[in-house]
C-alpha cells in the first residue's frame, strides 16, 4: 500500500480506501470480512456515511479494538428519516445522529459537511449555526479535522474558499470531469451519458483541483467507476469499457487527491480492487480516452506519463501539476507548492532539451517550455 498526504492536516491515508455504503444491510459476518480484508492491505480510511444505527456499529463491532488504526469520515447532516436517507441541517437533528455516531466510535477522524452541492445548501450551512456547531465539534476534539462533500464544482470552490474545510470528498472519474459543471452528475447515474457530451475536462472541475492543492485540501474520491457504468460493456461512454484499475489510476492522478475509497462489499470486491496495487503501467494507462476526445486537450498536460522515462530522471507530470498550480497566481506562488517542487529529486532546471518526452507526448503539450517555466516559477532561481 502507498500512502499520500492528506492536505495540510498531517494526517497520511492508503491510496486506496472503503467506502462502507454497500455494507447497509449486509450481515455482521460480511461486514467483518471486508474489513478485516481491507486493514490486511493496509487500508487506513474509511467513510461511513450512512445514518443507519445498524452498519455503523456492525463496522464499529468488526474493527473492535482496532479503531485506532483507521482514520474515519463521519458525515454531519446525514440522517434517516422515516427509514430513508436524508439531508438535514436542522440543529437538533443534526446533532441526534452526529452525536450517536460519536457514541459508537469514540471520536471521527474527518467530520464532513454532508452533501454541499447547492446555493442553498452552502447558505444552510455557512449562513447559519450549523457550521458552528461544526467548529465546536473540532475545538471539543469530537473531530480531528473539517471536511465537506460534494459533487458540484462550483459550490465546491465556494466552501473551500471560506478557509473552513480542511478536506473535500468528490465525485471524481474521466466522465464526469470531462461534464460540463453545470451537468447533474446525478442524471448520468440514472439515465446514462448522453452522446456527444464530452468536451474535454471542464475548466470548473480543473481550477477545483488546482485550488485545492494550492489551499493545501486534501481530496478523498467517491463515484470512482461512475456508478459502475464506466466499468459495463452497456453503458460506458466510450468505444470500450474501462478497468477498475483505469477508473482508480485516473483519480489518483489529479492534483490534490489522496485517496480513492472504493464501495467494496465482500472479500473477493477488495482483492480484486487491490489488484491496482500490482498492476503495470499498461493496465492502468487510461489515456486511450482522452483519443476519443483528442483536440481537447491538445497542448494540455493531463499527467498521463506518456511521456516517461526522462533521460535527466525528471518526474515530468508532477512538474507539469505543480506547475499549473503556481499559474493560478504566478505573483503569490504558496510556499508548499514551492517546497514540494523544490523536494523533487530532479527538477526542471535539469532538463536537457532532449525532446524525446514531446515526441511521445499524445497531446503536443510543450514539456520543454513547461519545464523552464516550472524553475523560474518554482526554482531556486525564484527565490
Amino acid at each position: 500500500m502507498e500512502y499520500r498526504e492528506v492536505g495540510k492536516t498531517g494526517k497520511h491515508a492508503s491510496i486506496i480506501g472503503l467506502g462502507c455504503e454497500h455494507l447497509d444491510g449486509k450481515p455482521y459476518e460480511q461486514v467483518k470480512e471486508t474489513i478485516d480484508a481491507a486493514l490486511e492491505y493496509g487500508v487506513n480510511i474509511m467513510d461511513v456515511f450512512m445514518p443507519g444505527t445498524e452498519v455503523r456499529e456492525n463496522i464499529a463491532k468488526a474493527l473492535g479494538n482496532r479503531r485506532d488504526q483507521v482514520m474515519l469520515q463521519g458525515h454531519i447532516g446525514s440522517t434517516n428519516i422515516n427509514m430513508q436517507y436524508d439531508i438535514s441541517r436542522d440543529l437538533p437533528v443534526v446533532k441526534q445522529y452526529f452525536e450517536e455516531l460519536l457514541r459508537i466510535f469514540g471520536y471521527i477522524d474527518f467530520g464532513m459537511m454532508f452533501f454541499i452541492d447547492s446555493e442553498q445548501d452552502y447558505k444552510n450551512v455557512f449562513e447559519t449555526d450549523f457550521v458552528t456547531y461544526v467548529e465546536r465539534l473540532k475545538q471539543q476534539g469530537d473531530i480531528r479535522h473539517i471536511g465537506f462533500s460534494s459533487h458540484n464544482p462550483e459550490t465546491a470552490v465556494k466552501v473551500i474558499e471560506t478557509g473552513v474545510p480542511e478536506m473535500m470528498m468528490f465525485s471524481i472519474n474521466p466522465a464526469f470531469d470531462m461534464l460540463s459543471s453545470k451537468a447533474s452528475i446525478f442524471d448520468c447515474l440514472d439515465n446514462g451519458f448522453q452522446a456527444g457530451v464530452f468536451n474535454g475536462i471542464d475548466p470548473k472541475r480543473s481550477e477545483l483541483y488546482k485550488l485545492c492543492t494550492q489551499k493545501q485540501v486534501g481530496i478523498t474520491v467517491m463515484k470512482t467507476f461512475g456508478g459502475g457504468k464506466l466499468l459495463s460493456p452497456e453503458h460506458t461512454p466510450y468505444s470500450r469499457p474501462m478497468t477498475s484499475a483505469q477508473c482508480i489510476h485516473y483519480a489518483l492522478s489529479r492534483p490534490a487527491v489522496t485517496s480513492v475509497l472504493t464501495g467494496c462489499k465482500t472479500r473477493d470486491e477488495m482483492n480484486d480492487t487491490m489488484n491496482y496495487l500490482s498492476a503495470s503501467e499498461t493496465d492502468k494507462d487510461y489515456t486511450w480516452i482522452y483519443n476519443e476526445v483528442h483536440s481537447a486537450f491538445e497542448g494540455n498536460c493531463v499527467y498521463c506519463g506518456h511521456c516517461q522515462p526522462c533521460p535527466s530522471e525528471i518526474d515530468i507530470a508532477t512538474v507539469n501539476k505543480y506547475l499549473d498550480i503556481a499559474r493560478l497566481d504566478k505573483e503569490a506562488v504558496p510556499p508548499s507548492i514551492r517546497s514540494h517542487y523544490q523536494s523533487l529529486h530532479h527538477g526542471g532546471d535539469e532538463c536537457i532539451a532532449c525532446g524525446s518526452c514531446e515526441e511521445r507526448c499524445p497531446f503536443g503539450v510543450p514539456i520543454i517550455k513547461n519545464m523552464i517555466e516550472a524553475e523560474t516559477l518554482l526554482g531556486r532561481r525564484s527565490e
